[in-house]
């Protein structure tokens, strides 16, 4: 059952996290339907820009739809990622999404509140929720790559100013983290002293972590074994600073990198293991098993599980 992410967030906050998964394939979509009604653990289900070029918007939209009759008792909402304003303004016109997020976190910031303001009044006049961001997160987000001289944490001062002129209704923070597979690289990890004062300047409010992939190294090893050439000095974001964003009122926990990696280690170890063989459906099952496996330890660890049945109207 499709919800507004509203209703996630204010049942979530302060106690457990809301998984938001990127899908580009029915593979994907199947192993987190699955894993949620196994669960009954609540998540986002994320469309980006990429994702929408790659299978059309109509199709992924379908796909989700039929997942949803599929798999009657998940508790989820629908939300676009890393829209630009054109894609914003495509998402609203349609009924296929919950929220958006409107991403001028590269822009100064009065521009920033004026491009999240129009997509904010827009939204909101048709019932959707909006995300917004500020600041800047390094790394590699589909086709958009940030270097570190780019990058900045979020500040506590302007997230407040943010929030207010622009009415979002989510806001995703730069306190470290970063997209892609390189992570924490060479870096020190979440900046809580950062979380923290913005949480204590907006109490309630939802905030965003987007680059939070775990980035397992087992995964990175057994690609490169089989033929990767991953860097091992990656690491993503560990379980014990996910619980602790959690509690300082991180509600929506993006999460891309980590079901890339699995879908690599597992289509390369089967080829190099079965270099005879051809058959697409062979490894696509065994992805959407360890995909299902790997969300059912990412909804514990966010101690999400049967969080689901808390949402459900009877």
């Amino acid at each position: 059952m499709r919800v507004p992410t509203s209703t996630l967030f204010n049942n979530c906050y302060g106690k457990y996290g809301i998984a938001a998964v990127n899908v580009f394939c029915a593979e994907q979509i199947h192993g987190l339907f699955r894993s949620a009604q196994k669960t009954r653990a609540p998540f986002i289900v994320q469309l980006t820009p990429v994702a929408r070029n790659y299978a059309h918007p109509e199709m992924l939209s379908a796909m989700i739809e039929a997942a949803g009759r599929i798999y009657p008792e998940t508790i989820y909402s629908v939300h676009l990622d890393h829209g630009t304003p054109e894609h914003c303004h495509d998402a609203i016109r349609t009924d296929h999404y919950d929220s958006v997020m409107i991403d001028a976190s590269h822009e100064n910031f009065h521009t920033n509140i004026e491009i999240t303001s129009g997509i904010v009044k827009e939204a909101h006049s048709e019932g959707i929720a909006v995300e917004a961001e500020l600041g800047v997160l390094s790394g590699m987000e589909d086709d958009k790559s940030i270097d570190n001289s780019r990058a900045n944490y979020t500040d506590p001062g302007e997230a407040v100013a943010f929030v207010r002129e622009t009415g979002c209704d989510s806001l995703a923070i730069a306190v470290g983290t970063s997209h892609g597979a390189y992570k924490f690289s060479g870096k020190g990890g979440l900046q809580f002293h950062i979380l923290e004062e913005i949480s204590n300047r907006l109490p309630g409010f939802p905030l965003v972590l987007h680059g939070a992939s775990a980035v397992p190294m087992e995964e990175v090893e057994r690609i490169n074994q089989a033929g990767g050439s991953l860097s091992t000095k990656a690491r993503g974001v560990d379980n014990i600073s996910l619980k602790k964003a959690i509690e300082l009122g991180v509600c929506k926990i993006n999460i891309a990198t980590d079901t890339r990696l699995i879908w690599a280690r597992v289509h390369r170890e089967f080829f190099m293991n079965s270099p005879e063989l051809f058959d697409l459906v062979i490894p696509g099952t065994e992805y959407m098993k360890a995909y299902e496996d790997f969300m059912i330890g990412k909804f514990k660890i966010l101690d999400a599980l049967g969080k689901a049945e808390t949402l459900i109207v009877k």
